[in-house]
């Protein structure tokens, strides 16, 4: 019996050696198979190996430096989205496609940026077109610049409130070092009555953060102008005109749910008095390449209405001649019953430059009445040395040397035809 559990044992042990023999030469084969064989893909993938790592690495700084220089940043599909294939289009365009969760993505370059595993990297974003655009209103001010102003409006229906917020004045330029600023807000065409804010020691920049309210109607909303006059007190409490701004209703969208913040630049008051009939404010401007001429008619003041109606619709004509032949005319919509209306309305002329020479333009202040004649008010007329002298002549020999720039003046009105 001990003969026989020998042989049995060494019978086991035999099997036992040709087993683990079998499975050493089995794995040894396995490696060298992989060594020496490929998998066949449907589009070429290029291979992981040293000198493929030291490409990508060299690629990888190659790309940094064109990123930093373009300011854009690799867009990667992480190892998360690779159960989904790529489908190519036409102008190398490619769209994802549900296939199996372990297959490679067939298209896309491999990743430089090794710490994603898998990543591939599908194109760039650039980080500029994403940024919000820059506010330069409190940056940038122009040459000659004697303050800026910003304040909010919001109008309630059901209520007929006009809800305006006064926020700051920014860069003021008083006659003295030290400035204490006031402001006065009126709603035209109402000059009598007006709410003022808190003056603001020792500052060229004050924050006011104050709320008004105007009780006016919605019928009447849009013929009203708000008119902002900045002041500064001085040590003797005399009041500085330092600047206004002038800001029609007509072309806002005003409601309860759109509340809007603006700001402009102060304007100097003009201190001269009115003249007989009057005056007119407008900016003149002309595109010698497009050969168009632009009008914009600002504001009026110290217009002699009829007393017998006060409550008539005024409004400016302007009109394009050539050799006093009238070619075309425009006019602003009507304003009631103010001596002082505000417009800001443009218009455009077709002018070549050649008839800048022989062309004029005439600006005509007209009272309606119902059922009654158009009232004259006064009139002026801008143009070449052949129709015109003084400040008329100098302002149209100024837009023509300023080409593309508004210049802006005032007038005198006069009934001479």
């Amino acid at each position: 019996t001990e003969q026989a559990v020998a042989v049995a044992g060494g019978i086991i042990g035999g099997i036992l050696l040709f087993v683990l023999l079998g499975i050493t030469t089995y794995l040894l084969w396995k490696k060298i198979f992989r060594l020496f064989s490929y998998e066949k893909l449907i589009n070429p993938v290029r291979t992981t190996n040293a000198n493929a790592i030291f490409q990508d690495q060299a690629n990888s700084e190659t790309q940094l430096k064109s990123t930093s220089r373009s300011r854009s940043v690799p867009f990667i599909i992480p190892p998360t989205l690779r159960g989904q294939d790529w489908i190519h289009l036409t102008n190398e365009e490619q769209v994802q496609e549900d296939r199996d969760p372990y297959m490679t993505p067939q298209s896309g370059p491999r990743s430089s940026f090794h710490s994603l595993a898998g990543a591939y990297v599908v194109g760039t974003i650039n980080p500029d077109l994403y940024k919000f655009p820059e506010d330069k209103s409190e940056t940038d001010f122009p040459d000659g610049n004697i303050g800026r102003l910003w304040f909010s409006i919001e109008y309630e229906q059901e209520s007929e409130r006009l809800l305006v917020s006064l926020i700051k004045v920014r860069k003021l330029q008083p006659p003295a070092d030290s400035c204490s600023p006031f402001v006065k807000i009126y709603l035209l065409p109402d000059e009598r009555s007006y709410l003022q804010s808190k003056t603001k020691r020792k500052t060229l920049n004050p924050q006011f953060d104050e709320n008004f309210v105007f009780q006016v109607s919605s019928k009447m909303l849009l013929q009203r102008t708000l008119k902002f006059l900045v002041y500064h007190v001085d040590k003797q409490k005399k009041h500085h005109l330092l600047g206004q701004v002038i800001f029609p209703l007509k072309n806002e969208a005003l409601s309860e749910d759109n509340k809007l913040v603006i700001w402009r630049d102060l304007e100097k008051e003009n201190l001269e008095p009115p003249s007989e009939h009057g005056d007119i404010q407008f900016s003149l401007s002309y595109n010698d390449y497009l050969g168009r001429l632009t009008v914009v008619v600002l504001r009026a003041r110290g217009l002699k209405l009829q007393e017998e109606s006060p409550a008539v619709g005024v409004y400016v004509k302007v009109s394009l001649m050539n050799h006093n032949k009238f070619i075309k005319s425009k006019k602003t919509a009507a304003l009631l019953g103010t001596p002082n209306p505000v417009y800001n309305e443009t218009f455009s002329f077709k002018a070549d430059q050649t008839e800048l020479d022989t062309a004029s333009l005439s600006l005509s202040v007209l009272q309606s009445n119902k059922g009654e004649k158009t009232l004259l008010l006064g009139r002026v007329v801008v143009g070449p040395f052949m129709y015109t002298r003084g400040k008329e002549l100098e302002h149209w020999n100024e837009m023509i040397s300023k080409p593309k720039e508004l210049v802006k003046r005032w007038h005198a009105l006069c009934h001479s035809t």
